[in-house]
């Protein structure tokens, strides 16, 4: 597929209009979106054209049997105020395991890192400058065709767009052990990035909300035993100068933050764990004071520090402080936005002059 791209430009720019110090939480857009069609068994026409609505056939097929999937991404300024894009490759590849889980066709993982760099150089203007701010990126896909009938489709819609977001939470949040609802089961599709999942995790979301909790912590779906992860991130717990993670069992999404916060604390010297944890373990590690701190990773969130976990007449209290996960939000913060040396080579820059 070519890297041939053409970009319509809009008149005016919106971004004038924002109040970068008040972003409203994921109702702001920039003026572009890159748009690519799937139709008789390949990708064509890669375009950049000005944000707007998509005409859709009531038929079409993501409506009716759910073949949609998306990832999330965020894009920085360095020192110089030049945009740069964390490891964008990884959701490439991560976008396209997604699409065998759903039976769609692979997004060439060339022309997704190309097509963020395009969009997000022509929008350096709406990254915010804020610490803890980002340009958040949802490349996403979708069956288009208008056919009501249980099958793969054959059209998709392949789209990136863009809309600053500020930081997600202010302060250690506390999670609800959910142990009615489940998120994922072996054998389905937990570890692809489907939009029916988080469908699926609305009316629990709501209810742990309802408790006070600000949002769900997974359990596995036979025993409501083991910890698989939270509703927008993976977590990680320390305990006894050891950190903990769920491993990869086929229910557990495939963080990218979560892949580089491993990288960044085996690099500090500490010992990470993936495996299975159960809550009772978390229990008794909290009640004998093993339990030093606990912390959610994921792209919209970062790090996110968890204080407590509560379930039907228990409360675990994890910490009140996280000064690794502080870190390690330090350092991952400073590498994206080019204040400390990216030895991992994970930052990439769009390579065009900014205008």
């Amino acid at each position: 597929m070519s890297y041939n791209i053409s970009i319509t430009k809009v008149k005016e720019s919106k971004v004038k209009d924002l109040d970068f110090n008040n972003i409203p939480l994921g109702t702001t857009f920039t003026d572009h979106m890159f748009i690519c069609d799937f139709a008789n068994g390949e990708w064509v026409n890669p375009r950049i054209v000005p944000m707007g609505m998509i005409p859709t056939h009531p038929a079409a097929m993501a409506l009716h049997y759910g073949q949609a999937i998306f990832e999330g991404m965020k894009a920085y300024k360095d020192a110089k105020g030049e945009p740069m894009l964390f490891r964008p490759e990884q959701n490439a590849k991560r976008l396209n395991k997604s699409a065998d889980r759903m039976g769609m066709p692979h997004f060439p993982e060339d022309v997704f890192v190309e097509g963020v760099k395009q969009l997000v150089d022509l929008e350096h203007n709406w990254i915010p400058p804020k610490d803890g701010s980002a340009l958040y990126l949802r490349p996403f896909m979708y069956a288009d065709e208008p056919f009501i009938g249980m099958r793969a489709a054959t059209r998709f819609k392949f789209i990136i767009m863009a809309s600053p977001a500020g930081p997600l939470f202010s302060k250690p949040i506390k999670l609800w052990a959910e142990k009615q609802y489940i998120r994922a089961a072996n054998g389905g599709t937990g570890e692809a990035k489907a939009a029916g999942n988080y469908a699926a995790a609305i009316r629990p979301t709501e209810l742990a909300k309802a408790k006070g909790y600000d949002q769900v912590l997974w359990l596995d779906a036979a025993k409501h035993k083991y910890i698989q992860e939270v509703g927008t991130m993976n977590i990680f717990f320390k305990i006894n100068g050891e950190f903990i993670t769920p491993k990869l069992d086929g229910s557990v999404l495939h963080g990218i933050t979560r892949k580089s916060v491993i990288h960044l604390l085996k690099d500090k010297g500490f010992k990470v764990t993936e495996r299975l944890i159960t809550l009772q373990e978390i229990k008794e590690a909290s009640k004998n004071g093993t339990l030093e701190e606990a912390f959610g990773t994921g792209t919209a969130v970062g790090i996110a520090y968890i204080q407590e976990i509560g379930m039907e007449g228990e409360t675990i209290h994890v910490s009140d402080e996280s000064p690794v996960g502080e870190d390690i939000n330090n350092t991952l913060n400073a590498i994206k936005t080019g204040k400390q040396d990216d030895k991992f080579g994970w930052m990439i820059k769009t390579r065009k002059e900014l205008a």
